[in-house]
């Protein structure tokens, strides 16, 4: 199968999104299939082919959110090597920018056309209208969305149960929706392929000694994140297990107001900032740590919990629909509501090292069930429903056809 991802979303850009469409490359390239990427320039404003012309970079300007970059410009020479492409089915991965060219390519050629919706925005509208119209804005977030994941694809995927019941219960969908969690390739963080040294010197970069007991945060650092709720729970720790280390691996917009929040506690040598780590790398913090937390209620799945539990890492979540399927109490991790329970539960891993053990293994066996390779063969079963629907229509395959030969003549 030929197929093209389009995205905002891509390597070298490290996020959740990037991370998922990586993994379904490579899990459908093994598999056989060929797989081919519209995304953003990060660099400059100029058109790059990348991998024999598999991957398109187009420019986009940034929009003060994050990293995130918008297009809108396509000239035809684009639309031409797309074209000779050949596409069996175009699978989206936003809904604007390149998420609106994918849609644009689709209806042109008769390509059926697979969206998966991976972000909240309803969660986000604060970063851009910092408490301003958020009424308003929530509104025309729920009008976009309908309109591009209702009548501009063929069939929608969505990664948890929590996304499901926001498109079937609130924006009242009444079309299939097809709950795929994002696979990842869970033996990149399989203890046994790092050497003890290689970890130990990661936690002497960052003065960890051996005595530490590492709680480790991989993300953003945003408000979004809820990582002040980290931060509370960490000075209340400190207080009673001053060996305990927080581990904050990312950057984000509100980095500075959470370092002045460590430093208003005074648990500065308690708290350590790593920046941004290279995507290699990050498999190895994992397994320096002792235990994951997090905090957030704004994830659509979570994919760091998952990398997390690959790497036998307990992991410690708010009660949130996103992780009450991953995380089962006493098994692999723990599940919390207030900072007071958050810290039991640390505090309880930290007492008993049988119990540390015991969730370790139970988060490595729950890893499995995330592997990218189950993951490519639901995306699969997708794709080939949209194409069987779209391909009994054969009239419209004709008519793309014809539509091809014109732009390849030009």
């Amino acid at each position: 199968m030929r197929i093209g991802m389009f995205t905002d979303s891509y390597p070298p850009y490290i996020n959740g999104v990037s991370t998922s469409i990586l993994m379904l490359q490579r899990a459908l390239e093994k598999k056989g299939h060929q797989v081919f990427i519209v995304t953003v320039n990060p660099e400059n404003l100029s058109y790059k082919y990348e991998n024999e012309d598999k991957i398109i970079r187009i420019p986009g300007i940034p929009i003060g959110i994050y990293d995130y970059r918008l297009t809108g410009v396509y000239p035809l020479r684009v639309i031409k090597k797309i074209a000779a492409w050949n596409l069996d089915i175009i699978h989206s991965h936003t809904e604007f920018g390149v998420g609106t060219f994918a849609r644009l390519i689709a209806s042109e050629f008769n390509i059926p056309l697979v969206h998966t919706y991976h972000t909240m925005y309803e969660d986000y509208i604060h970063t851009i209208t910092k408490g301003y119209f958020d009424k308003s804005s929530k509104k025309l977030v729920e009008y976009f969305t309908r309109f591009y994941c209702d009548k501009t694809c063929s069939e929608l995927i969505v990664p948890t149960k929590k996304t499901y019941d926001l498109f079937k219960e609130k924006y009242k969908y009444d079309r299939d929706i097809y709950i795929v969690p994002t696979g990842i390739e869970v033996e990149r963080f399989y203890r046994e392929k790092f050497k003890p040294e290689e970890l130990q010197k990661i936690r002497e970069k960052h003065q960890l000694k051996k005595s530490d007991f590492v709680i480790l945060y991989v993300g953003r650092l945003g408000k979004e994140k809820n990582i002040e709720f980290i931060i509370d729970v960490q000075q209340m720790l400190v207080k009673d297990y001053p060996k305990a280390k927080l581990v904050l691996v990312g950057d984000g917009p509100d980095a500075e107001d959470i370092k002045a929040l460590v430093r208003k506690y005074n648990i500065e040598k308690n708290v350590i900032f790593t920046g941004k780590v290279p995507y290699d790398e990050t498999p190895k913090y994992y397994n320096m740590a002792d235990i994951f937390i997090t905090a957030s209620h704004f994830e659509t799945q979570g994919l760091t919990v998952i990398e997390a539990m690959a790497a036998s890492l307990p992991a410690i979540c708010i009660d949130d629909e996103s992780f009450n399927n991953t995380v089962v109490n006493g098994l692999n991790g723990y599940i919390f509501k207030t900072k007071e329970e958050c810290k039991k539960d640390i505090e309880a891993i930290i007492k008993d090292k049988k119990m540390k053990e015991k969730l370790a293994r139970g988060a490595r066996t729950s890893a499995e069930m995330h592997s990218s390779k189950y993951f490519a063969e639901q995306v699969l079963d997708v794709y080939k429903k949209a194409i069987e629907s779209e391909g009994s229509n054969f009239k419209s395959k004709l008519l793309a056809f014809i539509k091809k030969v014109k732009i390849w003549r030009k």
